[in-house]
Formats: C-alpha cells, sequence, structure tokens
C-alpha cells in the first residue's frame, strides 16, 4: 500500500504558493511542524522528533530564545546609537560652521564701520 503524502506535500498541487525564498522557507518549515504533529499524534514519530520538540519546550529553551531576543534589542540599541552619534557629529559641524559665519560677519562689519563714536 502506497503511503500518502502528506498534507501540502502530494504532486497535484502547485509546488510553492509563496514567491520569495524566505516564505518558502517559513512554508517548508510549517509543512514539517505539521507533519511531525501528525506524527506525534499518530505514535510514529521518531525519537529523534520527540525529543526536538521537548526541548523546545525546556525551560534552558525558552531561557535561550529570552537572551538572544535580548542580544538583538542590545545590538539594535548599539546600532541606534551610533547613528544618533553621527548625527550629533553633524549637528556639531553644523553649528560650528554657523557660529564660524557669523563670527567672521561680525567682524568684517566691524572693521567696516570702525569704532566710531560721534
Amino acid at each position: 500500500m502506497a503511503k500518502k503524502a502528506p498534507k501540502g506535500l502530494d504532486d497535484t498541487g502547485p509546488t510553492s504558493t509563496r514567491r520569495t525564498a524566505a516564505g518558502r522557507e517559513s512554508e517548508l518549515i510549517d509543512l514539517a511542524y505539521d507533519l511531525v504533529a501528525q506524527r506525534l499524534r499518530d505514535g510514529t514519530a521518531t525519537s529523534q522528533e520527540t525529543t526536538h520538540f521537548l526541548k523546545l519546550g525546556s525551560m534552558r529553551a525558552r531561557k535561550e530564545d529570552k537572551l538572544l531576543e535580548a542580544q538583538i534589542k542590545v545590538a539594535e540599541a548599539k546600532a541606534e546609537a551610533y547613528r544618533s552619534g553621527q548625527n550629533m557629529e553633524a549637528m556639531m559641524a553644523e553649528a560650528i560652521n554657523a557660529v564660524k559665519s557669523y563670527q567672521s560677519g561680525s567682524t568684517s562689519t566691524m572693521l567696516n564701520t570702525g569704532d566710531r563714536h560721534d
């Protein structure tokens, strides 16, 4: 008796409903999860499949996920701080140039008018 292909993996439909590589990867992961979930329900899952899902539910895995999320947030904050520093540097240079132009304009005005007291 031929085995029935898991839902979504038969040869009758289109290869993929998603067009991007990331979308295709996500679709394949979803199909794999569905397949293993069905095997777990049927009692035909391998020990590796069962162990994988047990590990996902463990406290350590959840802590590792939280740590990874925190590391991502730190990296994003560092990137934002760097961009902010770049903006601050540009604003400082602009302010210095404005002060210099003000000073040179003020000096030339004083030279042209002199220090006359009538």
